[in-house]
């Protein structure tokens, strides 16, 4: 293999440009020539000076940049198979002998369409005489691997597809704004976002943002009436002390009949059975627009080499694969999978077999659906029979983005199920001091957003007499575990109490760590 080309299409995602960059640089420091195919598949049928060679500078200043600079467009003629044939002519004319395709599931089932039909388009090209005997001999394979460049995270294969990061950024940094006024004005918001068939950003959106209430096309309001339970729910939470309401809906939204349910409509029924002052936002393209995360340049990235890499460790592959992201690591995955799988959500959803539509998104995206279902809650469940536990959540460590989220989310978890959830204050220097208060579902609203640690935390472990204090107030305070959400100090610690259960009973008890740091470096995470 000597010649690759790249190329962008569909809907622009963050990210693509550190992709191309990527792909140009890694195939150039492995001798390949590269070409970089201008506006997509419509560049591909139309070739010319569409089809342009790239060198190292060519993809010099684009990490940060946003949209793609090799543009992308939508290409009705390649849909047809005259267009194909017109396009694998241009491919084989520009020496092209593999593709780096970066886009969402329309742009991958196209190049699906195009590596399927290869071997037939090489005849009818070498029987019109477009092509020598010796070309289509040279390109009688197509290696195809696909980049998934899309925000709304919908396509199975990854975990996170190109964008969707970004995305999720905007919409969170818009929320936050929005809140600020909304709670100034003891107003209501309705905010759009993307997902005409994903409901992952409104999801996540509001996972992130504590918004009150969401509404995603793969699980619809599972009641007739589900405009008046949405609304009790609002009225509950005014009652208890909330000063706004934020609703989050995905574009794609309907109700398990399929009728749609939109932004304008949820603001109407807000307005007429609350009685209550009604914003809406539609945040449209800005979630799709500027610059890409830390976390969408190093995916592109990383995605970008893999994609070369394996174009060069299987230059014979007869069936295009897609670079996704499993956990934490890269990996390549049958395209033809990816969208069978992707394709079968929507149908599930066609069907309204919501429950099926919901598994096959993946279980984060189910068990995440679960966790904001019970936040928005006004209040907690009325408490059912079962064993009722005292639990203890505090911080150790310095402070890192997220901490107060996370004690939001344990607490009201906590609390849903009957269990007496216990704040410790200042780390371990209050808990052996007896900083200790029962927390309420009330006391953590509006954690989500707030930065710092509203319980507050050092970096001190105990030592010497302070087990014994410690021990006296586990004991005291009846603790039957204990959520550490903080940073080495807080393992070092836990440690130390472990270690010393047959001094103290006390600490016999379980000791959960959940890693807090803006280094990245602690065990289990």
């Amino acid at each position: 293999m000597k010649t690759i080309g790249v190329l962008t299409s569909g809907g622009d995602a963050p990210g693509m440009n550190a992709a191309v960059r990527a792909v140009v640089r890694t195939a150039l420091d492995h001798d390949l020539q590269v070409y970089a195919i201008y506006e997509g598949y419509q560049g591909m049928v139309d070739g010319g000076g569409r089809i342009q060679p790239m060198l190292w500078k060519s993809v010099g200043g684009i990490l940060h940049r946003g949209g793609t600079i090799i543009g992308s467009a939508r290409c009705d003629r390649f849909k047809d198979r005259n267009g194909r044939l017109q396009a694998a002519r241009n491919l084989i004319h520009n020496s092209i002998e593999a593709l780096i395709i970066i886009g969402g599931d329309g742009s991958l089932t196209g190049a699906q369409a195009l590596q399927s039909e290869w071997p037939g388009l090489l005849r009818d090209l070498q029987a019109s005489g477009d092509i020598s005997p010796e070309q289509a001999e040279r390109h009688q394979h197509l290696p195809i691997v696909g980049l998934i460049g899309s925000i709304d995270n919908d396509m199975w294969g990854t975990d996170m597809t190109i964008g969707a990061d970004t995305a999720l950024h905007r919409i969170v940094d818009a929320v936050d704004a929005i809140t600020s006024t909304a709670a100034s004005h003891q107003r209501t918001f309705v905010v759009e976002v993307m997902g005409r068939r994903c409901g992952y950003l409104a999801l996540m959106g509001a996972l992130a943002t504590g918004a009150d209430w969401v509404l995603i096309p793969e699980n619809p309001p599972d009641v007739e009436d589900w405009e008046g339970k949405m609304c009790a729910v609002l009225r509950k939470g005014r009652e208890v002390g909330r000063r706004d309401s934020i609703v989050i809906v995905a574009e794609g939204a309907h109700d398990r009949h399929g009728r749609p349910i939109s932004s304008q409509y949820v603001r109407q029924v807000l307005e007429e059975r609350l009685n209550v002052d009604v914003r809406v936002t539609v945040l449209g393209h800005v979630q799709r627009g500027g610059s890409p995360s830390a976390f969408d340049r190093n995916l592109s990235t990383l995605s970008g080499a893999a994609a070369v890499a394996e174009l060069l460790s299987a230059e014979r592959r007869t069936e295009p694969c897609v670079i996704g992201l499993d956990g934490n690591k890269i990996r390549a995955v049958s395209l033809s999978r990816c969208l069978t799988q992707t394709w079968e959500v929507e149908k599930a959803v066609q069907a309204q077999e919501f429950s099926r539509a919901m598994s096959l998104r993946g279980h984060s995206f189910s068990e995440s659906f679960q966790i904001v279902r019970t936040l928005v809650r006004a209040l907690p469940h009325p408490v059912e029979s079962g064993r009722r536990l005292r639990m203890g959540v505090m911080h150790a460590g310095g402070p890192a983005p997220g901490m107060n989220t996370a004690v939001r989310a344990a607490v009201r978890l906590g609390v849903d199920k009957g269990h007496t959830m216990l704040g410790v204050r200042n780390g371990f220097r209050g808990l052996a001091q007896d900083e200790i208060r029962e927390l309420a579902w009330m006391d953590v609203a509006g954690f989500t957003s707030r930065g710092g640690a509203e319980l507050g935390t050092n970096r001190h472990v105990p030592e010497g007499g302070e087990f014994y204090a410690i021990a006296r107030n586990l004991e005291k305070h009846r603790f039957e575990g204990l959520l550490i959400i903080g940073g080495w100090s807080g393992y070092q610690a836990a440690l130390e109490l472990h270690q010393r259960r047959e001094e103290f009973p006390a600490f016999n008890i379980p000791i959960v760590c959940l890693p807090a740091t803006i280094n990245n470096n602690l065990p289990g995470a």
